[in-house]
Parts: C-alpha cells; structure tokens; sequence
C-alpha cells in the first residue's frame, strides 16, 4: 500500500514539475485576450491571446488557453479586438543632427532641397545674436543655395564675430560655419582635408563648406559643449517614438566620442532599448578608429554601444553620390567617393579582423557596385555573413543578377529608407532572399514608412505587404542587431516588447495608415506609455 501511494505521488509530482517546466504551471503577470495579435512569427501569424511574465512573453494561443494562466494576481487586459503588433525597431537615427543640442537654433525651414535664401539665414541668426551669450553655438538648418554661397563664411565672420556658428544642410551631408566655429572645433584655415571628408573655401582660402566626416568634429564640439541639451533632445524623441509604438532605437554615433555616448546613455531617462554606433572622426592621417573600443559596450542594462558606420557616398542631393548617370544640376559630374579605394579596402580588412559590425550609407549605383566588389575580394561569404553588414538607405538603383547573388550568399542586409527609396525593388530583393530592413532616418512615425513601402514605390509591382513590412521593422531589424533570439517577436520567451493600436494596420484604407497610433506601448513588461481617452 505504501508503495502504490508512493508511486502516485511520485507520478503527481513529476506531472507538476513537467507542467512547470512548460509553462503553463506558472501564473501571467499580465494577459492580454480579444485581440488581433501580430506575431511576426510565419509560422503562426495571428494569435487571439497573449501572457507576460516578468519582462517576457510566457505564452501565446486563444482566450481559453491563455485565461487558465491567471492567478489573483494577474492584471487582465481585454484588447476587445484591438491589434497588437510587436514593439518597432528604428534602426537608423542620429542625434548629431536630427536634433541639434546648440543653445541657440532657428527651424525656419524650407519645401525643398534649395532651402532658405542667403538673407533669410543670415537675418534669422541675427535675431537670435540679440540674446545669445559669448561663445554659445547657434545652429540653424539650410539647404543647397546657403551650402554652395562661398560668400557665406564672410557674411558670418561679421555678423557672428563672438559665435560658433554650425548651419547643417537639412539632410545631414554638409556644413557652413565661420571662424568662432572651426576654433570651437579645434580647426584653423590650415587645416588639410581629413580622410573621407574636405573643406570648400572661399575665394580668400578660407573653409566655409564642411564636406561628409569632415562634419563630425563639428558635431562632437556642439554636444560636448551643450551635453544636458543633447539628453533632453533624446528624450522628448523617445517620448514622441513611444506614440508611434517605437521601442528599440539605434543612434548613429556621429558627433559623440566612446565616453560621450556612454555618459549620454547612463544620464538620459528614455524608455526604449538603445544602441550607438561608433561614428569615427577623421584627420589628413586617417579614420580613428582606436577611439571607439572594438568590443561591444553597455552603459545600462538596456543600452549597447557597438558596430562601426561609415559615409562611403553623400547623397544627390548636394551632388556627392558616385552614380553611373551624371548630375545636370551640377555640371556633368557623376559625384565622388568620400574615401579612397585603399581607404575601403583598410575598412574592410578591420572589420573582418574584429568581427565588428559594418554599416556603410550609400546612396548611389557606381558607389554600391565598388563596395560589393571589395567585400568579395576581402574576404569569402563564410568569413562575412556572421557578420551582418549592412547597407544603409537601400537607395542603390536596381542591383544586378550577380549583385543580387553576393547580397544573398553574403548576408549583407539592405537597410531600406521608405521616404528616399521609392525607386528600389523591394519586392524582387525579398523574393530572391535578400534581407531587408527598415531605417527611418529621421521618422517617428513607423505607419508612414509602413503607407510608403507598401503603397509608394515607384514600379507598383515592388509594393510589399503590410504584414512583411511589420516583420521587416521588428524581425529582421532585430536580426539586422543581432537581437534575433530577444526581440521582434510576440512569442514564448521573448521580450515583452510591443504595441497595441489605435485602429487595424491590416485592414484600414492605405491612405489612413499614417493616422495610426499606439494607445499603448510596452517595454520589458512595462507599460511606458498609454494613450489618455478623450
């Protein structure tokens, strides 16, 4: 008798321990049922229910399956048929420029690439002189007819003789600043061109346009002089992506050092998963690279500093993408590449010696084209696919066959940009195994780039579903960080990461997608953000 008593205890208690160890033994801190959930997980796209233990998902499945895991505890959320999809992933923003931390800005801004005219800038900054202090930066946004007036160093030496002044063409690729700037920055009239940047100068030899990496020293200066304007900048950024259900963001590093970044990082109070790319800056004697560590740093629990970005190209907007048709609105030049071909091929050689993430912008066809064939002469496809480089924009014209085959065996990851990428064939590089990305650059609002990439390319065919774009903004941009295994799912085990909208991305009218909104967006098992009802 006692053996046989013995015996089912021994059976009741492994019963236990195997419904334990599966799952569903354990109570949800937090459920949610009567929902249209968004896995982004192929084999199971939809499910109704989902369970949250501590910051991970515990278990997905029906109302029925997932209600058995509530305890008295459990906070039980009923979405009533509202859609969930997983937190988005930005993975391409900057901070150097999208916000600027210069004490002193005017946002007059301009409907095209033109931008404001020499007089309006110039009566912009003197209005704000009025108030500013000695030596505070005063930064204002421009475009191609500031950038390319080479009277404009002179203009600012004798309105702004007491100011640094930084005037950054809107996109990014460029700057025009006077004699307080370049000291601020560490620079003279002297200065040589830095490797993968140059200087314009002015018909007395002085530097007025700041081209591509020549550009970070610049940056580096208005932050570290202005470091508590930066983080508030960030915040306020963070807090207007947790609207748009954003939970994961990447920073370009340009205008931050190592220690930069890593102050910034553990002093700023922003909700998402953060990571900074190292951004060198760059001398007449080469990138410097040793200044960003090669192994991968993380300031907070939630943060990683790591990779490595480099501009091989600028864009066509100020002429400076080295494409294989010429520019008409700047003579017949086909544009240039910002370094040199033995510069890359240094580029290359570091990041297979290091295994240290390569992210390149390019923005032009004949650029594109190099960089392919110097990946495949340095190194095979089994020494680069585990490192995931990745081509930022997507802006590359329409790769070739062969092309196409090198992305694919390579497992070079193509970044795509919805708002400057209409023309790429988003479609065909999906279908022929290539993975894509989505990089806003500069978009909080991920349902705008969702409306673009599924309803804006250029050739109608190239359109992609709303259901792979979800999956390109979490899944594979997860992947494109190599966060696979944690995040960009809704699925056992993962991160408790996501987004519950204000109306169904999937079903709406395209033309309504952008009015989407998260009502509620949760991090780690913590709901960061939740949309007050009117």
């Amino acid at each position: 008798m006692k053996t046989r008593m013995a015996c089912r205890f021994m059976f009741f208690l492994a019963a236990a321990t195997l419904l334990r160890a599966s799952g569903f033994a354990q109570s949800a801190d937090i459920i949610f049922t009567n929902g249209k959930i968004f896995t982004a997980d192929e084999k199971q796209l939809y499910v109704q229910a989902l369970a949250i233990r501590g910051n991970t998902i515990l278990a997905t499945g029906t109302n029925a399956a997932i209600e058995k895991l509530v305890s008295a505890r459990t906070r039980k959320i009923d979405l009533k048929g509202k859609t969930v999809v997983p937190g988005f992933n930005d993975q391409h923003d900057h901070a150097a420029f999208e916000f600027s931390a210069a004490p002193l800005t005017f946002d007059r801004v301009a409907s095209s690439a033109e931008g404001l005219t020499k007089a309006a800038v110039l009566d912009s900054i003197a209005r704000l002189l009025i108030r500013a202090k000695p030596g505070q930066w005063i930064e204002g946004k421009v475009g191609t007819t500031v950038f390319f007036d080479r009277s404009m160093r002179k203009s600012l030496d004798s309105i702004a003789f007491n100011n640094p002044v930084l005037l950054q063409v809107a996109w990014g690729h460029g700057i025009v600043t006077n004699q307080k700037g370049l000291t601020a920055a560490g620079l003279n009239d002297a200065a040589k061109d830095p490797v993968g940047g140059w200087y314009e100068r002015d018909s007395e030899n002085k530097i007025s346009g700041v081209q591509q990496n020549a550009q970070v020293p610049f940056w580096i200066a208005v932050n570290v002089a202005n470091p508590k304007l930066i983080i508030r900048h960030m915040e306020k950024f963070g807090q207007k992506q947790l609207r748009g259900g954003i939970t994961s963001t990447l920073f370009m590093g340009g205008g931050f050092t190592h220690a930069l970044a890593t102050s910034t990082l553990q002093n700023a109070s922003i909700p998402q998963r953060l990571r900074f790319v190292a951004w060198p800056r760059s001398t007449p004697e080469g990138q410097q690279v040793s200044e960003w560590p090669v192994a991968a740093s993380h300031p907070t629990t939630t943060s990683t500093i790591s990779g490595i970005k480099y501009c091989i190209d600028g864009t066509p907007l100020e002429g400076n993408s080295l494409r294989s048709k010429p520019y008409h609105h700047r003579g017949n030049g086909n544009g240039r590449l910002n370094y040199s071909v033995d510069n890359m091929r240094q580029m290359m050689q570091e990041a297979l010696t290091t295994k240290r993430q390569l992210l390149m912008h390019i923005t032009a066809d004949s650029s594109f084209g190099i960089v392919l064939n110097l990946i495949q002469q340095s190194g095979t496809a089994a020494q680069w696919r585990p490192l995931r480089v990745r081509i930022e924009h997507n802006d590359v014209g329409n790769p070739t066959k062969a092309q196409r085959n090198i992305l694919s065996q390579y497992g070079i990851l193509m970044m795509h940009t919805p708002k400057f990428a209409t023309y790429s064939p988003v479609r065909s590089l999906m279908n022929d195994g290539i993975l894509l990305g989505i990089s806003p650059d500069g978009t909080t609002n991920p349902f705008l780039d969702i409306m673009m990439i599924t309803s804006q390319q250029f050739n109608p065919s190239e359109n992609i579903t709303r259901e792979q774009a979800v999956i390109a903004y979490t899944k594979t941009n997860a992947y494109a960080e190599f966060k696979e295994k944690e995040k960009g799912m809704l699925v056992k085990g993962m991160l408790a990461d996501l987004a519950v909208l204000s109306q169904d991305m999937f079903t709406i009218p395209i033309q309504r997608l952008p009015a989407t909104t998260s009502m509620l967006t949760m991090i780690d098992g913590k709901i960061v953000y939740q949309q007050v009802p009117e």
